[in-house]
């Protein structure tokens, strides 16, 4: 990529356009592993500049060259910093290689100049597509490996014809007449790796590799709060996110208007929403049929009407432990061994070495219905339990009695008491996301007498405090709202950003009761057209998800069943033929993955390193023939290009308008023109006169030359 090292004879938009081909090749394969949230933002800021500063250097709008003692020095103080990386700061052995590669793929980037160069880069781009279909599960790798497979093309294509200008440069052109047969295995070559790559990537690496890498790289974001507490703030920046956190199947299909209920948070210091230190209660699920029957042993007659609700709920590969749960579950059927269930807070969650993995489960609950009568009285709280959740926090500010006092004036029943104090909240306080600029001493007080204004956390701690200092029990719930139901998918969808709190208080003589001040986000009003498109984006995620990233021996025959049924019905005999051949090669291929891997990583070893390796035995062959002197004529060019490789290097350059004779007689008279001036007239002989004997004397005028 240095000017220092481009042939004169390469025309400057060929060199332009390589480079630029080979830059969009890393930079594909750079935001493909990006993309999978895998890559801390020192490391993606560095590749990203790294990646900049070149494409200014090719633009011509930067004239900078790294010198290579510049290079090994930095280099030498990366290597010396890396144990500090991994003791001190990443103190992971994966990932603080992993900041040693980009570094050195950097390094790399920014000071390639030589053929040699482009070569390791263009290995480096081929390992930063392996490396994102080993750790993405995301839509968005399919189109970066559509883009640089395009720009993969352009860049040997491209090369071919740059290495073609270059060959230009000599005297003898006998090696462009092999130019069509080089792009031809050229063409070839790529159009077998693209097929053997692609079939790799779409069916073995987004299955197998990353759920291997799943034990040692960390998950990509962790959702915190939901089952040990909540630190004020903590749900407003979960809610920045978009991500789908979860995908809803409810049995019959349809949206549900519900909460997904995480878990009940009792204590609260002033800051933080916890639980006390209590035994998690460890259910385990029956091996034959993997349901478990919930809270048999807790388990209260509901107080209200309502309904029974059949639902299927699908996790991401978010970093969560806890199962959300709407209603009051009955049964709940899922993937794993055991679960641990905490009685205090309702919470369920997997065990700690399934997290960051596919959890799915189906749950039977009933979901009562808030706004009918009590049908049966519940019993009180132990008095354990109500002196718990009436407790206030420290240092209360003096002014939340008297404020509560006043929202709940004229309320005659507990009950109104709390609808009151629900309305105000939401009729006198705004909603935001923004959080506070710097940490407050007492953030309650901030909210209710000088802010104003705030998200769910802050309306939820508020109202329950409130009704404590009026007597009646109260904690926070944290989950998620309902979610938006996808028509295309048949699934609700529910993303980090319906991170969700609330308020559950226990009512004399109705029992635990929900209430929610939290008022509308303004914000969300005129979403509806970007609703409608991410629902097709979501749609399309989701078929990535089954179909590619989850394709199984299942997901095969499922395929297979359905192109045999479609070929059935339409009584088309070919299609039936093939998909009796897909489901035979599905089987096939799942069953001998592993051999067909080995056979194929071979083959691209051949592919890559075989017409290299052909090459230099070839010559090894040649110079043995040349040495016994039974060379033919067209040896001789090979042996005088080999003098003027040496020449070149000593900074003598023959112009393509010298004849051999003329090139000997300019140069300088010294020994150097007197070796060459023999040679020269030994190549005449040779090439022209076909005397195959001349040769050894040739190869030890070259040896001569070399040496001297």
């Amino acid at each position: 990529m240095g000017p220092s090292a481009r042939a004169a004879a390469v025309p400057k938009p060929i060199d332009r356009f390589f480079e630029f081909s080979l830059l969009g090749m890393l930079a594909a394969g750079f935001f493909a592993v990006a993309g999978s949230g895998y890559l801390d933002w020192p490391t993606a800021t560095l590749t990203l500049a790294s990646l900049c500063f070149r494409a200014l250097m090719v633009a011509g709008v930067v004239d900078f060259e790294f010198s290579n003692r510049f290079v090994a020095i930095l280099t030498i103080i990366y290597i010396v910093f890396w144990p500090i990386d991994y003791f001190f700061l990443s103190q992971a052995v994966l990932t603080a290689t992993v900041h040693l590669v980009c570094f050195l793929a950097s390094i790399k980037i920014l000071t390639a100049k030589t053929n040699r160069d482009y070569a390791y880069v263009k290995m480096i781009a081929v390992l930063e597509l392996l490396a994102a279909a080993v750790l993405s599960i995301s839509l968005s790798f399919f189109a970066y490996l559509a883009l640089f497979l395009l720009l993969a093309i352009a860049t040997f294509a491209s090369g071919e014809v740059r290495r073609s200008a270059q060959a230009q440069a000599s005297v003898v052109r006998g090696a462009i007449t092999a130019f069509p047969r080089r792009l031809t295995l050229l063409s070839g070559s790529l159009f077998a790796g693209i097929l053997i790559m692609t079939a790799g990537m779409f069916f073995v690496l987004p299955r197998t590799a990353r759920a291997a890498l799943d034990h040692f790289v960390p998950p990509r974001y962790h959702l915190p709060g939901f089952s040990g507490g909540i630190t004020l703030g903590e749900i407003g920046e979960i809610k920045k996110s978009s991500a789908a956190v979860m995908h809803v199947l409810a049995h019959p299909e349809g949206p549900l208007d519900v909460r997904w209920h995480g878990a009940s948070l009792a204590l609260f210091d002033g800051k933080r929403w916890y639980n006390p230190p209590a035994q998690w209660e460890r259910e385990t699920l029956p091996i034959d049929h993997g349901v478990l029957m919930a809270n048999k042993q807790y388990y209260r007659e509901p107080a209200r009407r309502g309904h029974d609700i059949s639902y299927t709920v699908q996790l991401s590969d978010a970093d969560m432990d806890t199962l959300f749960i709407a209603g009051t579950p009955e049964t709940v059927a899922i993937n794993v061994r055991f679960l641990y269930f905490h009685p205090a807070s309702g919470a369920y969650t997997i065990p700690f070495p399934l997290r960051g993995e596919k959890v799915e489960y189906a749950v039977y609950s009933f979901l009562p219905d808030q706004d009918s009568p009590v049908v049966a009285t519940p019993e009180p709280l132990a008095p354990h339990e109500r002196k718990e959740l009436l407790e206030l926090p420290p240092r209360l500010d003096a002014r939340i009695p008297r404020l509560a006092q006043e929202m709940a004036a004229g309320a005659r029943t507990e009950t109104e008491k709390a609808r009151n104090i629900e309305s105000a909240l939401k009729r006198n306080y705004g909603y935001t996301l923004q959080l506070l600029p710097k940490e407050v001493p007492d953030p309650l007080a901030t909210f209710l007498f000088e802010r104003k204004k705030g998200h769910c956390e802050y309306f939820a701690t508020a109202m329950a405090i409130l009704l404590r200092t009026e007597g009646i029990p109260a904690r926070v719930a944290t989950g998620f709202q309902s979610g938006v139901y996808n028509p295309l998918t048949h699934q609700q969808v529910i993303r980090a950003s319906d991170a969700h709190s609330w308020v559950e208080a226990w009512i004399a003589g109705h029992g635990w009761t929900d209430f929610d001040p939290t008022p509308a986000d303004p914000s969300a009003a005129g979403q509806n057209f970007m609703s409608r498109v991410s629902m097709f984006f979501d749609a399309a995620q989701q078929f990535w998800q089954d179909w590619v990233v989850s394709y199984d021996l299942d997901r095969q025959i499922v395929l297979a069943s359905r192109m045999d049924q479609s070929a059935r019905s339409l009584r088309v005999r070919p299609f039936e033929l093939a998909s009796r051949w897909l489901w035979q090669t599905s089987a096939f291929i799942t069953r001998y993955a592993a051999v067909l891997i080995a056979i194929g990583s071979i083959a691209a070893v051949v592919l890559i390193f075989g017409p290299v390796f052909a090459g230099w035995w070839r010559g090894r062959e040649r110079f043995k023939r040349l040495e016994r002197g039974e060379g033919v004529a067209s040896d001789a060019t090979v042996l005088y290009q080999r003098m003027l490789a040496v020449l070149a290097r000593r900074g003598f350059q023959k112009p393509p308008w010298l004849t051999p004779a003329e090139f000997a007689r300019v140069l300088p008279a010294n020994d150097t023109a007197g070796v060459v001036a023999d040679l020269t007239a030994l190549y005449n002989e040779f090439r022209f006169g076909a005397r195959g004997e001349v040769a050894p004397r040739m190869m030890q005028l070259l040896e001569r030359l070399e040496k001297g």
